[in-house]
């Protein structure tokens, strides 16, 4: 019979590592897996500069490395390039199910992330990461005094489009239709803002540059005429999916997949618990991630406590 474990943590983001971290500290029996390696996509941005405790910024691969290491130091194990399969959750014991392997436990976090929606226009994968970016938040202030561009017409879209405008001195918003689809007090402040213009109607075709975003080509959807655009940096808010593919079926989910817990992030089934960018949650951000890994581990360890 497979090894049995207090804790199984899917996932070593942010939310993952901080979780692994406090039950390894309530000494509880835990089991970290990730499909890739450690970090999440929080080790392939650049710098991090609202992370609390850096003001110079930080590397994001260097961050998350200091979590795994504080979360191994303090007996959390972890295996990567596990990719969970299934989850099973009966009235006893959990299993975990990866590809090549089963594990028990008592009780699971799932810490899974999310990755933005992409659009898989030639250099957008090239430039990641060089002037192309998910997220205003984590990168406008690269773009001081510069141009840049939000593909999408939602909130998230029109709202950080809107941030932007604080750092770059011009920002597109490239939207495939003749109207936003944003909230409309939020358009009536885009609409406001000197420093926004829409382009209407219009795809991005490709994004082009020499080592780093220099310009972007858009078509528009009647016409087909398409018009080259220089800009310093590329966004794209065209939603976000959810890594919960192997909760289907077993955990209650949202209309976008994400799933949903209580206040003390427990999920629809007892002793299953969810944290991070995977959760149903406002705002995905590191410092929440990390919150909502330690409120998660808290919650594991009562409920193991009460078994």
């Amino acid at each position: 019979m497979a090894e049995l474990y207090d804790v199984i943590i899917i996932g070593a983001g942010p939310a993952g590592l901080t979780a692994g971290l406090y039950c390894g500290r309530a000494r509880l029996k835990t089991l970290i897996l990730e499909k890739a390696t450690a970090g999440g996509q929080v080790a392939t941005t650049d710098v991090i500069e609202n992370y609390p405790g850096f003001p110079e910024g930080i590397g994001g691969y260097e961050l998350t490395e200091k979590m795994k290491q504080q979360a191994l130091e303090f007996g959390a194990e972890l295996q990567e390039i596990k990719q969970v399969a299934s989850l099973e959750a009966g009235d006893g014991d959990r299993l975990v199910k990866t590809d090549d392997d089963e594990f028990r436990t008592k009780s699971v976090i799932i810490a899974s992330g999310a990755e933005p929606g992409t659009l898989g226009v030639p250099g957008e994968a090239e430039f990641r990461g060089k002037g192309v970016s998910y997220c205003a938040t984590c990168d406008g202030a690269f773009y001081r005094d510069k141009v840049v561009a939000v593909i999408g017409g939602g909130n998230a879209a029109v709202e950080e489009a809107i941030f932007l405008t604080k750092f770059a001195s011009k920002v597109y918003i490239v939207h495939r239709r003749d109207e936003l689809r944003a909230d409309k007090i939020v358009q009536e402040r885009a609409f406001k803002n000197d420093k926004i213009e829409i382009i209407w109607d219009s795809h991005l075709k490709k994004i082009l540059g020499d080592g780093k975003v220099e310009e972007m080509v858009v078509e528009h959807k009647t016409t087909r005429e398409r018009t080259e655009y220089q800009v310093d940096g590329v966004f794209f808010y065209i939603g976000t999916v959810p890594n919960t593919v192997f909760c289907e079926g077993s955990i209650e989910l949202d209309d976008r997949d994400f799933i949903i817990t209580d206040d003390n992030l427990e999920t629809s089934i007892r002793g299953i618990f969810a944290a991070g960018d995977c959760r149903s949650n406002l705002l995905k951000q590191v410092s929440v991630a990390v919150g909502e890994g330690a409120l998660a581990a808290v919650e594991a360890e009562k409920y193991i406590e009460e078994l």
